[in-house]
């Protein structure tokens, strides 16, 4: 038997498989994490209609909110209308695994919708138009690109100095891919900035809630970490966080 290792929970979505609609996690996230951050993992099912996530909060060292291609329903942060597609399971499930998480005093780290998903649990807010606003970057490539294309857009973000990130990576600016067409709006008030775009758009943000460090970020780090030093930062403050080194 090898050493025993903490144990992150990875929350899935719903997506459709063929006929069928799947728990889905891919495993690009499930690797970096579990490599990089030197942790085993679970998949949190995004199901509330039979489970209740405080079902799985004692059974997690820390948990990792994933990026997926559906959007937070508006009506989660008091606005209306929205652009799908829209995952409602994983919603209620990521809401309620993120506030009672925070409540047992463990970590809890995110990426593109999980980084939405913690504002939103927390009060903040989202904005729509991170890719069509005149006052904004491009923070997405055309709707018509591949997978590749899409995730070779590229901006820098200036870390904040004394930050979690900027202690970790050792720089004060990275460059990280921009997939993304919603952002943060008003940032929750009890997060701090860790990271901003040239046009001012929070892109990384940090907490310490009941003493366990919380860490998101609206890049993908998952994204080709084997050839990225400053994404595999990101896992290394994941595995420190659920070992308690933190």
């Amino acid at each position: 038997m090898g050493k025993m290792r903490p144990i992150i929970g990875i929350t899935a979505c719903n997506r459709a498989v063929g006929s069928e609609i799947a728990q889905a996690v891919m495993n690009r996230y499930a690797r970096s994490a579990m490599k990089y951050a030197d942790v085993g993992a679970l998949l949190i099912p995004a199901l509330p209609d039979l489970m209740d996530s405080t079902e799985v909060i004692n059974r997690l060292d820390a948990v990792m909110l994933t990026g997926s291609p559906s959007n937070i329903e508006a009506s989660r942060y008091g606005d209306c209308d929205g652009e799908g597609p829209f995952d409602p399971g994983r919603d209620e499930i990521s809401l309620g695994i993120i506030r009672r998480m925070i409540d047992a005093g463990k970590p809890v780290f995110g990426m593109c919708r999980g980084y939405q998903e913690i504002n939103v649990a927390l009060g903040g807010t989202l904005r729509r138009d991170t890719s069509s606003s005149n006052e904004l970057l491009r923070h997405h490539s055309p709707e018509t690109s591949d997978l590749a294309v899409m995730f070779d857009h590229h901006h820098e973000v200036e870390l904040t100095q004394g930050g979690m990130l900027a202690g970790e990576i050792g720089k004060s600016r990275i460059t990280v891919n921009s997939v993304h067409y919603q952002g943060v709006g008003q940032l929750a008030e009890s997060l701090a900035v860790e990271a901003k775009a040239p046009d001012g758009l929070v892109e990384a943000f940090s907490a310490r809630p009941n003493g366990a460090p919380l860490l998101a970020v609206q890049w993908h780090p998952e994204w080709e970490t084997d050839t990225n030093t400053d994404s595999q930062a990101f896992f290394r403050l994941l595995g420190k966080a659920a070992r308690g080194e933190q």
